[in-house]
Formats: C-alpha cells, structure tokens, sequence
C-alpha cells in the first residue's frame, strides 16, 4: 500500500535537520549533545584546555564535548570524505575539526564543510573579519565563515637583554646588527619550518609588492619578487654564527645556542615561548621578545563543523564558546595554554579588557599589542621556492 502524501511529507520533514532561526534555537538544539571535536592530541597542555572547554559547555548550555585525539588532522578529513563517498550525508561521526591550510582547502574545494556559520556566532562581534584579517584568510584561502578562530600564532625573536642593548627594529637592520655583531646571529636550517618562515618574514618586508605574495610563485613572479631577499642574505650572511657555513637544525638547537652563550638572539612561533623557557631553565632570565616594525608572519587555528555534523549545533555553541572573551584570557594565561587570543583588542568592552589586564605577566611574556600587527602568510609555493632556491644558492 502506498503511503499518503501527508505521511510522505511527515517523513521528510522528521528527516530533515531543523535549522536554528535564532540563537536561542541553536541553544535549545545543542542541550543534550556531545561535540566530537577532533583536535590533535600531541600536547597535554591543549588537550587539558580543551577538557576544561568541555567542563564549561556542558555547566553551561549542557554542550558536552569528547576530544578525539588524532596524529594528523588529515585523518578527520579522510573520515568524512568516506562518509560522503558512502552517502552518510547525516549523522556523521565527526562533529569539529581542529584545521588549517591545506586540510580546510581540501574540506572547503569538495562541499565537505558546514557553513556559513560564523557570523551567526554571538561572539563574533569582537573579530576582526576584515578580509585582510588573519581570521579572514588561512594560508591563502578565503575563509567565507566556514571555520571559526580559537588561537593566534605569531612569529617572534627573542634575544638576551644582558648582551643585547636593542635588536635590530626592521629585517633590513638585520644587516648592520650582524656587521656590528659577527657570529652572534643565526637561523635553522631553512629546510625547517622555522628557518623557512625567518626567509619569509624577509621576503615580506623586502618584496617590492608583498600582494603577489598571496598569489602562487610562478617563473614570471618569482625572481623579481625575491632578488631584494637575496641581496640583502648575501649581505647577512658572512657576518652569521660560523660565518654562515652551518646552520643549527631547528628552533630548539638555536634557543640552546643562546642559552648557552654562542648567540645572542633566536626565534619562535609562539610568543609565550621564551617566559616558558626562562620558568623551565632553557634560556637565561634574561631573554626578552622583539617584533620588526610592521609586525610579523602569523596565522590563526581554525575549527570547521564537518556538512554532515551529527551534532551540528553544539559544535557551533562550543565554537562561540571559544570566541569568548572570558575563554580566551582564561587560554592566553600563560599557566594554562599560553596562546594568544584571536579576538581584536579594539572590539573588546571595559569588562572584557580587565580579563585580559588580569592575566599574570612575566618579564619575558609580551602583550599583544607589543607584538604588532599579524602578517598574512605567502601562498605555500612561496616557501617551496625559497627553500630550494635557497639550498641551490648557499649549500653547494
């Protein structure tokens, strides 16, 4: 017996995820959930605050959230790509994801994301989302409100104040501060990411137009848009640690050369990283942060909610939750994450300012506006070039 055409119509509308009109909605949908929030686990610092979130939503709008740990984030891309590919268009095993780059490109270019959702998060308010923002574009890709801000990294140097009276102020000055100061400066091995990124936080100030920048190196762009880089490293370099004839590793290698009095400055991506490193005995009491003027290469940790979510709504209350000023101090205090807030200082109330003003402060931990503005990253072929170009020119 066929069914009546209102029974058909009560199945597909029982079938069809309701859509929130309001917040409210969103909040009476998400009551009840567990948030599959797949994030990479190798850090037991994050993974601590991410069960403190979770503490907080279910307290709060009964929002529970169950972290599963992965190794690669292209694991929950791969998961939900087999769920399209099986037509499990609903009730997908992954709820959010923990995502940047080349992952959320591959999400965004194959219809696997959720979304727009952003504007819709309350919090949202005190972002920048400007399209210029680095919480606008994610390695080059316009974000268009398909995956929400959580965490802000930034390029920084540190450098020992007991050694150094004033760093260099720009990349240019680099140059006259290694002249003056042979054998006291250098960087990783560009190979590692870290030595990538000192060529490209170069590449940016030096580049007669940084806007090609965000397009792909290509054989018409590229030399032009490099041969200020090169001549200014053929200048740097005979001044370098060793006169530029070895390189240390990685980051960590250059930070044991400072503490250990060989040079006098390093580099991280992640400005809380040399108060952490005074507290743990890995660099002298010493050690202090500089930003060149006009700021530095950074980019922002994302979270997109998979198209089909099974818990589509509490993925969004966790990611508003994220974008709360409160939750952003509380991730910014250094004795919990240490990670910068990605919300704009300038949008932020008097209340949610003295969240920020309360924060414990050491002498080597800056504050945000001391880091200056974030600099959007190159197109990836960018880096791809530099460091082939660079090992052709330098390690023969």
């Amino acid at each position: 017996m066929r069914p009546s055409l209102t029974a058909t119509l009560v199945a597909a509308l029982l079938a069809t995820p309701v859509v929130a009109d309001t917040w409210q909605d969103t909040l009476d949908a998400a009551r009840g959930q567990t948030v599959y929030w797949n994030a990479w686990g190798g850090d037991e610092r994050t993974n601590a605050f991410i069960a403190w979130v979770g503490e907080q939503t279910s307290a709060r709008q009964g929002v529970s959230v169950r972290q599963v740990k992965l190794t690669d984030t292209a694991e929950a891309v791969t998961r939900v790509i087999s769920e399209k590919a099986a037509g499990q268009d609903q009730g997908g095993s992954v709820d959010m994801i923990w995502i940047n780059g080349p992952n959320f490109l591959a999400m965004k270019e194959q219809g696997l994301l959720h979304g727009p959702f952003v504007a819709d998060l309350p919090n949202a308010q005190y972002l920048d989302l400007s399209p210029t923002s680095a919480n606008s574009v994610d390695f080059t890709t316009p974000v268009d409100g398909m995956e929400s801000p959580w965490r802000l990294a930034k390029f920084v140097f540190n450098y020992d104040s007991a050694r150094v009276d004033t760093p260099p102020a720009s990349m240019a000055a680099f140059v006259d501060w290694a002249a003056d100061h042979p054998g006291r400066f250098t960087h990783p091995d560009p190979s590692n990411f870290m030595g990538g990124t000192f060529l490209k936080q170069a590449l940016i100030e030096l580049t007669p137009d940084a806007s090609v920048l965000q397009q792909p190196a290509t054989d018409a762009n590229y030399d032009a848009a490099t041969a200020p880089l090169w001549e200014w490293y053929d200048a740097l370099r005979p001044n370098l640690w060793r006169k530029g004839a070895a390189f240390p590793e990685n980051q960590s290698i250059q930070q044991q050369l400072m503490n250990d009095g060989e040079i006098d400055m390093a580099m991280s991506f992640d400005p809380s990283s040399t108060a952490g490193a005074i507290a743990e005995g890995l660099l002298p009491e010493t050690a202090r942060v500089f930003v060149p003027e006009g700021g530095t290469i950074g980019n922002v940790s994302f979270v997109a909610i998979p198209y089909n979510a099974a818990n589509r709504e509490g993925a969004m209350v966790v990611a508003n939750f994220l974008l709360d000023p409160e939750t952003q101090a509380h991730m910014q205090n250094i004795e919990v994450l240490g990670s910068y807030a990605v919300l704009d200082p300038a949008k932020l109330n008097d209340d949610a300012q003295a969240k920020f003003d309360a924060l414990p402060t050491a002498p080597a931990l800056p504050d945000l506006a001391s880091l200056g503005p974030t600099l959007l990253e190159p197109h990836a072929s960018w880096m791809d070039r530099l460091t082939a170009d660079w090992a052709k020119r330098y390690t023969r």
